[in-house]
């Protein structure tokens, strides 16, 4: 079923969704990868703040490339998710209700989409062109030392993405497959 939806991600959104949904996003969006997952860590070790409010927010795994004149990003692919994987039942226990990469999840990861009421999204990789039209705007909001791994804010208008994992623990990547095998 296609759901256009609007950015922040409620847990009453993330619970109305099913694995194999397809949803396009509009509104603000965070986009993080491992070195500003792992910085977050640190903080969060150290019992400081995060310097972004994850409350129902969305976290994009990506690394865009530069922006051609004119654009507010380059090509803005998804990265593969298993990478946040050590740090994603952490930030999901702080608010954190939606993930968008590639790739499968660790059990631990679903189980706290299920005890958090959140939901991951996978957007198609190799097609970071296309979704970057979907991007209308891009700012770096912390981490600019680290380039490309910066988290930026990003403002989507219909970004396309796919439930593969949601709130109740359904995985769009075992139930294709068991529908394939019979």
């Amino acid at each position: 079923m296609d759901k256009k939806l609007t950015l922040p991600i409620t847990k009453e959104i993330a619970d109305g969704l099913t694995a194999g949904d397809y949803v396009y996003l509009s509104g603000e969006m965070y986009v993080a990868r491992d070195a500003a997952h792992k910085r977050m860590d640190e903080l969060l070790n150290e019992g400081k703040d995060l310097p972004i409010n994850i409350e129902n927010a969305a976290i994009y795994y990506m690394g865009p490339s530069p922006a051609r004149e004119g654009r507010p990003i380059g090509s803005a692919g998804p990265t593969t998710a298993s990478r946040m994987d050590k740090y994603a039942p952490r930030l999901l226990d702080l608010g954190l209700t939606a993930m968008i990469g590639k790739g499968k999840r660790t059990p631990e990861v679903i189980e706290a989409v299920k005890r958090n009421h959140a939901v991951y999204f996978a957007a198609v990789g190799g097609a970071g062109a296309l979704l970057s039209k979907c991007i209308k705007e891009s700012e770096i909001v912390c981490y600019e030392d680290l380039g490309a791994e910066a988290i930026r804010k990003l403002e989507v208008v219909d970004f396309p993405v796919i439930v593969v994992v949601d709130s109740k623990g359904n995985n769009l990547y075992d139930t294709a497959v068991r529908k394939y095998k019979r």
